[in-house]
């Protein structure tokens, strides 16, 4: 294979990684029922003025799989932290402990754990449409190549190997799914 081919392969290969990562962030989001300190990413504190991730203010851990605890920096900063909490509508209330914010995080129903698979595997459709986007960007890049005066036969061996790496990644989506469905359905 010849410089172009393998640069176009390597380009190729690392969007769908990058694909695979974003899938793994998305799903990480999706707690199936126990504590984990990434259920608060996202929330944004008013910590002084600037708008701030609330990782950055506090340290959060979980002390077991039902409760997180929120033990800031700045014991003046509980109320802001526990309005933050409350306005991001995680679906947990905040308990003020005097040093220390608690969040009980409830077991989930049937029904919701039913929301939340239908919600990773509209993740992981995504991320398999943006894996295949990005197999026809592969392939549309080998056939400028052809006209480029590259041989028929080797754009045909590149667009062989996007297709095994499409093939690849699409299977580790499936993987990954599967995992996360076992985890949101387990009680």
């Amino acid at each position: 294979m010849n410089e172009d081919s393998q640069m176009i392969l390597q380009e190729t290969e690392e969007q769908m990684q990058n694909a695979i990562k974003h899938l793994e962030r998305e799903f990480q989001k999706i707690h199936a029922g126990k504590a984990s300190p990434q259920m608060l990413e996202g929330v944004k504190v008013d910590y002084y003025g600037v708008m701030t991730p609330i990782e950055q203010t506090a340290n959060i851990n979980t002390p077991d799989p039902r409760q997180i605890i929120v033990h800031p920096w700045d014991k003046s900063m509980i109320p802001v932290l526990e309005k933050a909490i409350l306005a991001a509508n995680l679906g947990f209330t905040p308990k003020n402990e005097g040093e220390i914010l608690r969040i009980s995080v409830p077991p989930l129903t049937e029904e919701r754990r039913r929301d939340l698979v239908k919600k990773a595997k509209a993740e992981a459709e995504d991320t398999k449409i943006s894996i295949r986007n990005t197999r026809r960007s592969g392939n549309d890049m080998a056939k400028d190549l052809e006209k480029e005066g590259t041989p028929e036969d080797e754009v045909k061996r590149l667009q062989d190997k996007i297709q095994e790496l499409t093939d690849k990644y699409i299977k580790e989506v499936d993987e990954l799914f599967e995992k996360k469905d076992k985890d949101i359905m387990t009680v």
